[in-house]
């Protein structure tokens, strides 16, 4: 009972950040949404446990502990790929800046001499 708490808190917690960050414009409206709907059925799982026996018993896994742990691993790693590939881009971005300024540099240099 008292980790349904400590959950619930955090989960409210979670909530109102992710609002503030719409609030403030970091994040759009999907990613809301999408952040706001994880956070409620993740409320949902803490409210009602016994609901992740019954899903894992749908989908052939054998307890609902199982069953969180799986799909949260995939979702790890989902993110890590999303991260990953925009480093990638982020670093080709500021490559292809740097390589722009190296240049305005060496034009101004040859102009002034």
């Amino acid at each position: 009972m008292l980790i349904q708490v400590i959950l619930l808190i955090f989960i409210i917690y979670a909530v109102l950040k992710v609002a503030l960050r719409y609030k403030d414009k970091v994040i759009s409206l999907q990613e809301f949404l999408v952040w706001t709907l994880f956070w409620f059925m993740v409320a949902f799982v803490v409210i009602l446990p016994e609901t992740t026996s019954w899903f894992a018993n749908f989908v052939g896994v054998g307890r609902g502990v199982d069953l969180v742990i799986y799909i949260s691993i995939l979702i790890l790693f989902y993110l890590a790929f999303r991260i990953l590939v925009r480093l990638d881009k982020i670093e080709k971005d500021v490559t292809k800046i740097v390589r722009e300024i190296a240049l305005d540099k060496e034009e101004t240099k040859n102009k002034q001499s």
